[in-house]
């Protein structure tokens, strides 16, 4: 099994920053950040690999980074952000069979 805790949101100006944590009990390779906004599908955001390879979505390249802090922790660097970004952001791992997801954590982007 494996925990996930994320850390790191809160309530920020259009064109601020946040930085989400995501602390895993384990070593994990790939791990995701998933967004929810009220009334929408969940989407993924930003993955990145054991390797440091690097994916996102089209709506937060170049504002967004990804990154390994190391075996068990990474975190997402949100710049830039805009008001569409608010969700209920969710770091994601797949271990063995299975599928696991921290509990979330609230971004809200209002002025």
């Amino acid at each position: 099994q494996v925990q996930l805790v994320e850390s790191g949101g809160g309530l920020v100006q259009p064109g601020g920053s946040l930085r989400l944590s995501c602390a895993a009990s384990r070593s994990i390779r790939r791990m995701d950040w998933y967004r929810q906004a009220p009334g929408k599908e969940r989407e993924l955001v930003a993955a990145i690999t054991s390797d440091g390879i690097t994916n996102y979505a089209d709506s937060v390249k170049g504002r967004f980074t990804i990154s390994r802090d190391n075996a068990k922790t990474v975190s997402l660097q949100m710049s830039s952000l805009k008001p569409e970004d608010t969700a209920v952001y969710y770091c994601h791992t797949d271990w063995g069979l299975h599928s696991y997801w921290g509990q979330g954590t609230q971004v809200t982007v209002s002025s």
